[in-house]
């Protein structure tokens, strides 16, 4: 039985369309209590690896944000700032990866900080291996962002086990 203020995670998917070799689908969670949701779905959006990857004050790519999505990484400020900041630069939403790229299974809670400032674009919390094998590919292909889809519903796909990560199984 849960306890009581137990809250299992919701989980939200995503799909890397390209590069090819991260086609992946991803699991991200929400952040609990501050930040929008996606009322709408993007079929292919921009995924922006936000530079500097922390992303606690001015973006030196902030012009590539404005309409898409930022990829930020943990660390530096909270998680809110992080959320605030994108949102300053346009962007749509924000995935938050974790600093500990081998962290494949531990999703971490993000919850407001201490400010009681607020954020509208949606934030999402992904694993940190995740956020690394994203940066890396892109890294690999000199490319400035991923093309992704988001929300995934993968109750609908039926194939979904078999686009899941391969490192999700290590």
């Amino acid at each position: 039985c849960a306890h009581p203020g137990f809250r299992i995670h919701e989980y939200l998917y995503f799909q890397v369309l390209s590069p090819g070799d991260i086609r992946y689908i991803f699991t991200a969670t929400p952040a609990r209590d501050f930040g929008g949701v996606f009322n709408t779905r993007y079929d292919q959006i921009h995924l922006v690896p936000a530079d500097p990857p922390e992303a606690c004050g001015e973006l030196n790519n902030g012009v590539f944000i404005q309409d898409q999505i930022a990829l930020v990484e943990r660390g530096g400020c909270s998680f809110l700032s992080k959320t605030r900041v994108i949102q300053e630069h346009g962007g749509r939403a924000v995935i938050i990866a974790d600093n500990a790229y081998d962290n494949d299974s531990f999703y971490i809670e993000m919850i407001q900080d201490s400010t009681r400032r607020t954020a509208d674009i949606p934030a999402l919390f992904l694993l940190g291996r995740d956020g690394y094998m994203i940066r890396r590919s892109l890294e690999q292909h000199g490319l400035p962002w991923a093309v992704i889809s988001i929300p995934v519903n993968v109750t609908s796909i039926p194939t979904y086990e078999m686009m899941q990560p391969p490192w999700t199984f290590w």
